[in-house]
């Protein structure tokens, strides 16, 4: 990036949105103006009253274009990955966020959700809220690059979705939620690929939950190669809900599931 001298942080923020940059840190700032760093607090707080500017993290700011002041923010989507850039954190859209992305929108998640390789604290700026979730082993699961207004950003693939869906489970509504998500999502999964993503993933319950959720919803044409690969590894028969009672009605012999939870998937 060149270095402006301009006269003042609204020049800065000008000068940037006309290249088509709607981000910048709090370090960028003072190289450019020359400003000290209370100098520059003050006149970003100007900005900010003015909602010209939004502070997602301290120390790093985004433009707020005049058709997003209402919101008081561009849509996290937007800059997501330049902020998780800033924290230095290997990242990916996820879950709920990452469904709708692929268009399984049974309900507009009322969070954007990213998983991350470090546990960060939620972001609420404007009518934005992040929750973050911490996975290990993250950069193992397959991403996909998508773009969007600012430049792009890394979301999970279908198949890494749905079985962080089944991680997360308590964290996005419960299994009955996620059962209706993979119902939708499962048009967009492809069965060898799911297969090859969960051999990636540590823990075999999350797999064997996932396989049979997706029979259970009606979407069993996507589970042969998955069912094949979990045999390989031999697996116990675990709980259906980790935090369910520990007797079951039921048990699936094929996923080795024991059936503690009745799955009742959200009406459309």
């Amino acid at each position: 990036m060149h270095v402006y001298r301009l006269s003042s942080l609204a020049d800065y923020v000008d000068s940037l949105q006309e290249q088509g940059r709607y981000t910048f840190s709090r370090e960028e700032a003072l190289a450019a103006l020359g400003s000290t760093p209370i100098g520059l607090k003050r006149a970003a707080e100007r900005l900010t009253a003015k909602r010209r500017l939004a502070a997602p993290r301290r120390g790093f700011y985004t433009i707020v274009p005049l058709e997003y002041r209402p919101a008081g923010a561009l849509p996290a989507s937007s800059f997501i990955d330049a902020l998780m850039r800033h924290h230095g954190v290997s990242y990916y859209v996820g879950l709920l966020s990452a469904a709708e992305i692929h268009g399984a929108a049974h309900q507009r998640p009322q969070e954007f959700q990213v998983v991350a390789s470090k546990q960060l604290r939620p972001v609420v700026v404007g009518r934005n809220r992040i929750r973050f979730f911490l996975k290990k082993g993250l950069d193992r699961s397959p991403v996909e690059m998508v773009k969007n207004a600012s430049g792009h950003m890394r979301v999970s693939t279908p198949e890494t979705t749905a079985l962080d869906l089944v991680r997360f489970h308590d964290r996005v509504g419960g299994l009955n939620h996620v059962a209706t998500v993979l119902a939708e999502l499962a048009e967009k999964i492809q069965s060898a690929k799911l297969a090859a993503a969960s051999e990636r993933e540590e823990e075999r319950a999350h797999v064997q939950r996932l396989g049979y959720l997706l029979d259970f919803v009606g979407k069993s044409a996507v589970t042969g190669h998955l069912w094949k690969s979990l045999e390989r590894r031999e697996p116990k028969t675990v709980l259906l809900s980790p935090s369910g009672p520990a007797e079951a009605a039921t048990r699936d012999s094929r996923w080795r599931v024991a059936v503690n939870q009745e799955i009742q998937p959200d009406e459309s």
